[in-house]
């Protein structure tokens, strides 16, 4: 089914589980495709992005998907000629996104048009720049390294077409545009690394192709500073958003969660639950399980638990200088209990209790404070104003605390 043609040149068509654009007239094409007809290219007709497999537990299409990567010509020929395309006028891009979740984002400045198509899954292969790989290539070899871990699925694929041609410079230039646009739709949404405890820029597979409509004085720069380089960046910038929204439910909505904030370092529900829960009377435990959403996810309390993950990366990144870490986590934290129990002007006391804990960067000493952060707010949050006092021993004090 055709979905779309834009500026008399490029025709965007579905079909069960590919997409792929139909050039109306000559493109430049600059892709990461795996194949011989990767690269720069000024011949080719077709760039497709296909479904190779489900997200998750897939095992039927195994041998297609390992074709993909090991014979990239082979399975590029495969998926074309299923779909009646010409293989050798083709660039493939391959995910495990679902194609109905596919956005698309136009934007125009005067006669300039620019078009990102884009599939996208970031819950399991989100990865941040510089994280430990899982292979090493040699002299046409893989070794398979210490931390090797299953293939995860999850990918960002964009194909961008662009009515103006762009000479080869421009062409990379437009690659990094864009590579810098995904970030910061990743970073909007506080998605994690699956690899380390950082932010995520980018999944372990992500791909793009460029293509620019050959003809006419060739524009030159594609950067931030360029017309060209804003419209590059606002349509991939939306449609990574688009895309992630209907293929793994991620709005800026949604994440407004504790958890967003905190998945990076490990902690999922039930971590969260039982490391608060045991600083808690039992009777407040089960209470606090039980309304861990509406407790946890209040918007006052994620921003105070923001502010802290984040603080944690400006020690790590060496902005903030280590000897000032025990007053800036006693700080936050109290403003973790704060919010928790809803006692602002109890501040000071929280600060003074958590002042007894070990505050580092250390990601189980760090969790742990936050815990007892959220226990200290919670063991006052049901308690009269006047009958509420914090002993420096906040163990005791969380235990004996009765809603």
């Amino acid at each position: 089914m055709k979905l779309a043609e834009f500026y008399g040149g490029v025709e965007i068509h579905r079909e069960e589980k590919i997409i792929y654009a139909k050039f109306l007239a000559p493109h430049r094409v600059l892709s990461t495709c795996l194949s011989s007809n990767g690269g720069m290219r000024d011949d080719l007709s077709y760039i497709y992005n296909h479904q190779s497999c489900e997200p998750a537990g897939h095992h039927m299409s195994a041998e297609l998907h390992r074709m993909a990567t090991d014979l990239p010509d082979e399975y590029k020929r495969v998926i074309a000629e299923h779909y009646h395309l010409p293989s050798e006028k083709c660039a493939a891009l391959g995910t495990a996104a679902n194609m109905n979740n596919v956005a698309v984002s136009h934007k125009k400045f005067r006669g300039l048009e620019v078009v990102t198509v884009c599939t996208g899954g970031v819950e399991a292969n989100s990865g941040r720049a510089g994280d430990p790989a899982s292979y090493y290539e040699e002299g046409g070899s893989v070794d398979m390294l210490e931390c090797h871990e299953d293939p995860k699925h999850g990918t960002i694929n964009a194909m961008i077409f662009v009515n103006y041609e762009l000479n080869p410079g421009a062409m990379v230039t437009a690659v990094i545009t864009a590579t810098e646009a995904k970030t910061a739709a990743l970073q909007e949404l506080v998605v994690p690394s699956r690899y380390s405890d950082g932010l995520a820029t980018g999944t372990g597979t992500d791909q793009i192709a460029i293509a620019s409509r050959l003809g006419g004085g060739a524009l030159t720069y594609a950067g931030k500073h360029s017309k060209l380089g804003e419209l590059i960046g606002q349509s991939m910038h939306e449609a990574v958003k688009k895309t992630l929204a209907l293929q793994n439910g991620l709005t800026p909505a949604g994440r407004c969660s504790t958890l967003a904030h905190l998945e990076r370092l490990g902690v999922d529900r039930k971590r969260m639950c039982e490391g608060v829960g045991a600083l808690l009377s039992e009777e407040n435990s089960i209470l606090f399980e039980r309304n861990f959403i509406n407790i946890a996810d209040d918007p006052l309390t994620v921003a105070a638990v923001a502010s802290l993950v984040h603080l944690r990366d400006e020690f790590l990144w060496g902005i903030l200088p280590d000897g000032c870490t025990p007053e800036v986590m006693c700080i936050f934290g109290a403003q973790i209990s704060a919010t928790v129990s809803n006692k602002y002007d109890r501040r000071p006391a929280y600060m003074k209790a958590l002042s007894s804990l070990t505050a580092t960067v250390d990601i189980n000493t760090f969790l742990e404070f936050i815990y007892w952060a959220f226990a200290l707010g919670f063991s006052e949050k049901w308690c009269d104003s006047g009958d509420v006092s914090i002993d420096c021993d906040i163990a005791i004090r969380c235990k004996e605390t009765s809603p």
